[in-house]
């Protein structure tokens, strides 16, 4: 077991009143706690799992790692805590990660207010008391002036609604809900069903245990090779050093990263140009290659240069031509999904045990007792794992009864797409934050930068209303309707809209197709949110209610 694990007791019941209510522990939940208690601001965190951690606490499935590199996928706020710290990979593995956040919890003492094992259900806005009530599955109560949403971006695991699901008398995970103790595939027959980030990273590790794999592939993938390696005694000084300006490079950026943006097309180099310049990044590894290039999610061209590349890096690796062919996308523009940063994913379709089952040509009809039957054979399988994603970026708000002014719910005021002013709040819903809520860059950058950039902001918010005598604060609807129209007509001018992605809500069925992050960038968007509070909260209505 960790050492670092303080093993929560039993759950403790929650104060009946509180300043602020948190709901969630993972990275933004802890740091919300953390800046609340600076302010001296009362507050009480619920967390459905059983310590603290978020999406790294779930998604324990072998070859889980971060796709941001480990030195800068870390918190800025505390010198001691960077210097301290030591990170051993170039991207971190899950159980490192977890280890990290542990640790954070225990260095600032933040679990005696959090309340672990607990799932808030519902919270109603109580127009006259302008206050807050919080209600949880274990029958708690909680009446709290302001209620802030750090419940992820990922973290409703999605099942895919195929017929049969439900029939399969084998063992079946979710990489979203992968066990504690682990799963042991040795000599079994393992169907894996979803190649996104999570399937490239788990199909690699199944390969090495199981007597044979499927991988039933809807959409292939484009990824770039992570080329990970130890971090080097000499790196991690030069970047404990350079702390602070670093990460206020990454702060100014776009991608809330220290990849450099030029200003060069691809399309302005030679051929033999651009062969040096792609292989170039395509060594250092990551996803530099998509970052370096200033026009690839709005020039179709240029786009298609990079797409190309990669693709003849698939036909080059992967032996057999025909699965080759099967794992090269050609469906959307390279990065209009979220482009994935892999360890030896193409490779492993050179392994005798590893079978394709490219779903475009062979659809799913069902599953089965036994296994999976597509149109073309059954597939008799011992182990079936969904690596199908997530309900992203609304899903944990939308499970929580939300209701605001009027008794008005926030599941009905989203039904045609979030509405939010900044990814901050929405209109309606007093004294309600959402910490990289749809509207912000979130899922787009790096999402340990945009979590301090929202927590700031809320912390600095609540300071200025506690000075200013004032308890109320929400969105006016003109600028949330803006804000809205500002978000989709910065990714209509993109190639985003092209993709069938979970940005869009596409894999969700039903869910409506709005590309819900903001593509403006973290640098730009942390200047909108900085020149709000400068002017007085503006396009907030700040009032106080007693």
């Amino acid at each position: 077991m960790n050492s670092e694990r303080t093993q929560p007791a039993k759950p403790v019941r929650a104060p009946s009143s509180s300043d602020v209510v948190v709901v969630g522990a993972g990275f933004a939940g802890l740091y919300m706690l953390y800046r609340l208690r600076e302010l001296g601001i009362q507050a009480i965190v619920f967390e459905a799992a059983d310590d603290v951690g978020g999406t790294w606490y779930h998604n324990r499935y072998p070859g889980c790692r971060c796709d941001v590199e480990s030195l800068q996928y870390s918190y800025s706020f505390s010198r001691e805590l960077q210097q301290e710290w030591k990170w051993t990979e170039r991207y971190a593995t899950q159980p490192e990660i977890l280890r990290y956040v542990q640790h954070v919890a225990n260095r600032f003492d933040l679990r005696r207010d959090i309340r672990f094992g607990t799932r808030v259900r519902a919270a109603v806005y109580d127009e006259s008391r302008n206050r807050w009530r919080i209600t949880t599955d274990r029958g708690d109560t909680v009446d709290a002036r302001f209620c802030v949403m750090a419940s992820g971006c990922l973290s409703v695991p999605r099942k895919p609604q195929i017929p049969g699901v439900d029939s399969f008398a084998g063992e079946w995970y979710h990489t979203g809900e992968w066990p504690v103790s682990g799963v042991d595939v040795t000599g079994k027959r393992v169907g894996v069903i979803g190649t996104g980030s999570t399937g490239l990273q788990l199909i690699p590790q199944l390969a090495q245990q199981a007597r044979h794999l499927y991988v039933f592939q809807r959409t292939p993938a484009y990824s770039l090779p992570g080329k990970n390696r130890r971090i080097s005694a000499e790196e991690e000084a030069q970047f404990k050093v350079s702390h602070e300006s670093l990460r206020e490079k990454m702060r100014s950026s776009s991608t809330g990263t220290l990849h450099v943006m030029t200003d060069q097309s691809p399309l302005s180099l030679t051929p033999e140009e651009r062969q040096r310049t792609f292989e170039k990044l395509w060594d250092e590894g990551g996803a530099g290659l998509m970052y370096h290039f200033n026009d690839l999610v709005v020039r179709p061209d240029a786009n298609e240069l990079v797409a190309e590349f990669v693709r003849q890096k698939i036909r080059e690796t992967v032996k057999n031509p025909a699965t080759a062919e099967a794992l090269t996308p050609r469906q959307y523009p390279i990065g209009t999904k979220r482009i994935c940063i892999d360890i030896d994913y193409f490779e492993t379709y050179n392994r005798d045990n590893v079978t394709l089952v490219p779903l475009s040509d062979d659809p799913i009809e069902e599953i089965t007792a036994s296994g999976v039957r597509t149109a073309k054979a059954t597939v008799e399988l011992d182990c079936l794992v969904f690596a199908t994603g997530y309900d992203a970026l609304t899903g944990a708000v939308l499970q929580i009864d939300i209701r605001g002014v009027g008794g008005q719910s926030l599941k009905k005021k989203w039904e045609a797409g979030p509405r939010t002013y900044l990814g901050l709040a929405s209109a309606g819903f007093p004294n309600l934050f959402m910490v990289t809520g749809p509207g912000s860059p979130s899922v787009l950058s790096n999402m340990l930068v945009s979590i301090e950039q929202h927590v700031d902001w809320i912390a600095e918010c609540l300071k200025a209303l506690r000075d200013k005598g004032l308890n109320r604060i929400v969105p006016a609807l003109e600028f949330e309707d803006n804000w809205v129209a500002h978000v989709s007509e910065l990714a209509n001018y993109t190639l985003f809209v092209r993709a069938a992605s979970w940005y869009m809500g596409a894999n969700i069925p039903g869910k409506p197709r709005v590309f819900m992050p903001y593509i403006g960038g973290v640098g730009v968007y942390r200047q909108k949110c900085a020149q709000v509070a400068a002017d007085g909260y503006q396009g907030f209505e700040l009032s106080s209610v007693h």
